[in-house]
């Protein structure tokens, strides 16, 4: 009895999703269908997936009455980024808008999560599968409406293009060809990102405010490594690679590094505070009125929804030491990924890890190149646009602009001089926010009520004004 009864709950947590009746619509059949597709494939650093993901979409495209020439899978040595043109009919005689989201996502290993992490799977709240926030949600969303608008004979005043990169989670080659090299996209007024912003909900549910990201941290790596002559493990000696390195993690997990603040991120927490109210609420209040105050910093910096807003911060994600069981090591090398505030600079950040570590012996390699991207200073018709969209969901719900701790495609655009907001459809609470974690998951209701979020947006900055 008991193998049936497990069985039946293994079968159960697997059911594939199918949409209710109340959610009959052809929009949100075809957005689900997309999403179900795509979340599906695991598009994965090394498995050479994208291309196949990218080929999908651009059927779905083609099916929607794409011409050929508007849609363009572009190869970027083993992935690919996909680029899409609405043709506008130029009346407005603005530039184009540039709508980002990334096809790629973080590898998710079957035998660690619950369900099966390329499948979309759900229980009664949540839709669960790797990419169901980030962002294959982004995906899903800007490609459904794109094939809706198409059905429905909306021609914009302005081209609109869609730019979906490869490999936002890993070396972003993909992201940079389109910022710095692809004519079509270099002459947009500004970009819309799918890959971050969004609505935030309490822990009961209510919402307390929508977020447009306008900035966000350098991404920045560094890898630190030990070496050492090793020798016979029969024979300890008092130097050890792993031990060496070990001791500087620590002293890197102890350094906090300053607080830091803008009048955006002052803002931010002083309208969160207000909305989210209680001991963490005041915390935040008490943060934007006066960022010395110690005691609301150490609490901001306990919240890891929050604590990269507050300063620059550095952490240990990747290990690698030893060469075998019965031998001393002769190297240890460490990953530190770094979010770095703005106007600090990626250097100074290393220079500052060196002195923690206090051990010269230690070598730092800075991974990659980063990017430092200014602030998107925002748009009114943006920001009335995106006040449409929200506030039909939630009247006189509060939209504040605020910095992203991570990384997403936006900053090269940004350093590309093609202003930056991303705006997320989806309202959820930070809580629940599992994204490049285990058993990755989205509330259902954010997926479905999200359906117009994008089509509002559009209309109102692409589509024909009332006295036209």
């Amino acid at each position: 009895m008991m193998k049936l009864l497990l069985a039946a709950a293994i079968f159960f947590l697997s059911t594939p999703v199918t949409a209710d009746s109340a959610r009959e619509t052809a929009h949100a059949k075809k957005s689900l269908e997309i999403y179900s597709k795509i979340i599906s494939i695991p598009t994965v650093a090394g498995r050479d997936q994208v291309p196949v993901m990218a080929r999908y979409l651009a059927d779905q495209f083609r099916d929607a009455g794409f011409a050929e020439q508007d849609i363009s899978i572009l190869p970027v040595d083993v992935t690919a980024a996909l680029v899409v043109r609405y043709r506008g009919d130029d009346s407005s005689g603005e530039k184009p808008i540039l709508l980002l989201a990334h096809m790629d996502v973080v590898e998710a290993l079957a035998e660690d999560w619950e369900r099966p992490p390329f499948e979309l799977t759900q229980d009664d709240t949540f839709f669960y599968g790797r990419g169901t926030v980030d962002n294959k949600l982004g995906v899903a969303m800007l490609a459904s409406t794109f094939v809706r608008l198409k059905k429905e004979g909306f021609v914009p005043t302005r081209d609109l293009i869609i730019a979906f990169t490869g490999d936002e989670e890993s070396t972003m080659i993909s992201t940079r060809m389109l910022a710095e090299d692809t004519p079509i996209l270099a002459g947009a007024a500004f970009a819309l990102n799918s890959d971050a912003g969004g609505g935030a909900l309490s822990a009961d549910g209510k919402a307390v405010g929508y977020r447009v990201q306008a900035a966000e941290k350098t991404y920045a790596t560094f890898e630190l490594t030990v070496r050492n002559a090793g020798g016979h493990s029969s024979r300890p000696r008092a130097d050890n690679a792993i031990y060496e390195l070990a001791a500087a993690l620590r002293k890197i997990q102890d350094h906090r590094f300053p607080v830091k603040s803008s009048k955006m991120t002052r803002d931010y927490f002083r309208i969160t505070g207000q909305q989210m109210g209680g001991e963490l609420g005041r915390a935040m209040i008490d943060f934007a009125n006066d960022t010395e105050n110690q005691q609301a910093a150490d609490r901001l910096a306990l919240e890891p929804s929050y604590v990269g807003t507050t300063r620059t911060t550095c952490v240990a994600t990747m290990l690698s030491a030893g060469h075998a069981e019965n031998a001393l090591p002769q190297s240890a090398t460490a990953t530190i990924n770094c979010r770095i505030f703005p106007g600090v600079s990626v250097e100074s950040v290393k220079s500052t890890l060196q002195q923690v570590v206090e051990n010269e012996s230690i070598e730092f390699v800075t991974l990659d190149d980063p990017i430092e991207s200014p602030i998107s200073e925002l748009r009114e018709d943006v920001m009335e646009a995106i006040s449409k969209a929200v506030h039909s969901r939630y009247p006189d719900l509060p939209i504040m602009a605020y910095m992203e701790s991570g990384g997403t495609d936006g900053m090269h655009f940004r350093s590309n001089g093609i202003p930056t907001w991303a705006m997320s459809s989806a309202f959820m609470n930070p809580d629940d926010m599992y994204a490049h974690g285990l058993n990755e998951r989205l509330p259902i209701k954010a997926f479905y009520d999200g359906l117009d979020h994008w089509s509002v947006i559009l209309k109102e900055l692409a589509g024909p004004k009332a006295d036209q």
